[in-house]
C-alpha cells in the first residue's frame, strides 16, 4: 500500500500499460500498485457487507471496469455503480451526469459545442452532460480521477479506462464470481432520477428490466437499488422484489423530489423512529451520513463513547444500516485518527471501522476495500 512519500512517488512515474479485467490482469495490477489481497471466503455473502465505493476507487479511477474488478479481487462483498443516463436511454456508470467531473471531455475538440448550463437537483450547473450523448459518444470518452490532490498516484491511469455500462458491469461481476468462486453483489444507485425522469429519461423501469433479464430477482438476490430520493424507490418497490436502500443526506437537506413537489420532509425527519417505520414501509435498509451513527465532536474528533441511537432504531424498524463513506486519507478521517498533517497521507481507518462495527452496523462503504475486508475479518474472528 501507498504509506510513504517515497513509494508515492514512484509509482506517479511508473509506467502502467492499458490492463484488461481479466483475472490475472487484476493480479498483476494489484501487485503493482503494492496491495496484499486479504483472504476472503467463498460461498455467498454475509455481513457486515465490505460495500467498494465506486469500486476500489481509493487506488483505480472510480467507476471503471477495471475499479471494480480491483475491488472484487481485493475482497469486497459488493461493489457499488452509480448510475445516469444517456440521451438514448442507456445507463452508465458515472457518479454525476456531470461528464468533465471524471472525463476527459472537456479535452476533446469534437465535443467543445456540447458545453452548457443546466440546471441539475435546482441549481445551475454549467460543463458536459451525459443526457447530451449517445452512448456510442460516451465510448469515445475515458476515465479520470476525481480528487487528483489527495489521491494524486491515480492520475496516472487518466486516460486509459473506459465509461462502462449497467451491462458491462453485471457481465464482469458474473465473470469474476466464476473465477474467484465466490458470490459478489451489485449495489447501484440511481443519480439525479427526477431530473432525468423531466427530460423522458426515467430510470427505474430500464434497470429493473435490466436486472431481472440477467438473473436478479426477488429479495434474496446479491444486489441493493439505492437512492437519496424517496418516490423513485417507493415506484421501484411496485416493480421489483429486489432490495432497496433509502439514502439519507444531510440532516437539514430534503430529497430533490420532495423539494420538487414543494415538501418540507428532511432528512432529519426520515431517520427520526417514525420515520425510519414509514421507510421500512417500501425499503429494507438506510444508507445514512456515518454522523447519524456517530457523531464528532466540535474540535473534528471521534469520542470514545456518545454512541448514537439511530442503529437501533432502524433496527427495530426492521431496517439494515449501511453507512457512508470511509475514505483512508486524513482529510476524511477524524482529528484524532488522523497521522501527520498531510491530507493524503493515510490515517487509522481500522479504528474508525472498528468503532462503527461495535455500533452494530450491518455493512460500509469504503474507498479501500481491501483495509475493509481486513478489518471485518478480525471482527468476524474476535
Amino acid at each position: 500500500m501507498l504509506r510513504s512519500t517515497t513509494l508515492l512517488l514512484a509509482l506517479l512515474f511508473m509506467p502502467l500499460p492499458l490492463f484488461a479485467t481479466d483475472l490475472a490482469s487484476l493480479q498483476t495490477l494489484a501487485s503493482q500498485l503494492g496491495l496484499s489481497i486479504p483472504e476472503r471466503a467463498g460461498g455467498k455473502l454475509v455481513p457486515p457487507f465490505v460495500i467498494a465505493h465506486r469500486g476500489a476507487s481509493g487506488y483505480l479511477p472510480e467507476h471503471t471496469l477495471e475499479a471494480y474488478g480491483l475491488a472484487a479481487l481485493l475482497g469486497a462483498d459488493f461493489i457499488e455503480p452509480d448510475l445516469v443516463m444517456t440521451g438514448d436511454g442507456h445507463l452508465i456508470a458515472r457518479h454525476d451526469n456531470q461528464l468533465d467531473l471524471t472525463t476527459d471531455v472537456a479535452d476533446r475538440p469534437e465535443f467543445a459545442a456540447r458545453r452548457r448550463t443546466s440546471e441539475i437537483d435546482g441549481e445551475p450547473v454549467e460543463g458536459w452532460f451525459s443526457e447530451d450523448f449517445t452512448l456510442a459518444e460516451i465510448r469515445q470518452l475515458r476515465a479520470r480521477e476525481r480528487i487528483p490532490r489527495v489521491r494524486p498516484a491515480n492520475t496516472r491511469f487518466d486516460g486509459q479506462f473506459r465509461i462502462p455500462t449497467l451491462e458491462e458491469i453485471i457481465a464482469l461481476v458474473r465473470d469474476l464470481e466464476q473465477q474467484l468462486g465466490r458470490e459478489i453483489g451489485i449495489y447501484p444507485e440511481l443519480k439525479h432520477p427526477t431530473h432525468f425522469a423531466k427530460l423522458g429519461l426515467a430510470m427505474e423501469q430500464p434497470l429493473v428490466e435490466i436486472l431481472h433479464q440477467h438473473g436478479y430477482r426477488g429479495a434474496d438476490a446479491p444486489i441493493f437499488i439505492q437512492s437519496f430520493e424517496v418516490r423513485n424507490l417507493q415506484q421501484l418497490r411496485q416493480l421489483t422484489e429486489l432490495p432497496l436502500i433509502q439514502l439519507l443526506g444531510e440532516p437539514d437537506a430534503r430529497p430533490y423530489d420532495e423539494v420538487a413537489a414543494g415538501g418540507s420532509l428532511t432528512y432529519a425527519a426520515m431517520a427520526s423512529p417514525a420515520g425510519l417505520l414509514h421507510i421500512a414501509g417500501y425499503a429494507n435498509g438506510v444508507g445514512p451520513d456515518k454522523s447519524y451513527v456517530l457523531a464528532r465532536d466540535g474540535k473534528n474528533r471521534l469520542p470514545a463513547d456518545g454512541q448514537h441511537d439511530f442503529v437501533e432504531n432502524a433496527h427495530a424498524a426492521g431496517l439494515a444500516v449501511h453507512p457512508y463513506t470511509f475514505r483512508a486519507e486524513n482529510v476524511f478521517l477524524p482529528a484524532n485518527l488522523q497521522s501527520g498533517t498531510d491530507e493524503a497521507e493515510r490515517g487509522d481507518l481500522a479504528a474508525e471501522l472498528a468503532r462503527y462495527l461495535e455500533a452494530g452496523i450491518d455493512g460500509f462503504f469504503i474507498d479501500h476495500p481491501d483495509l475493509g475486508v481486513g478489518v471485518k475479518n478480525l471482527w468476524q474472528a474476535r
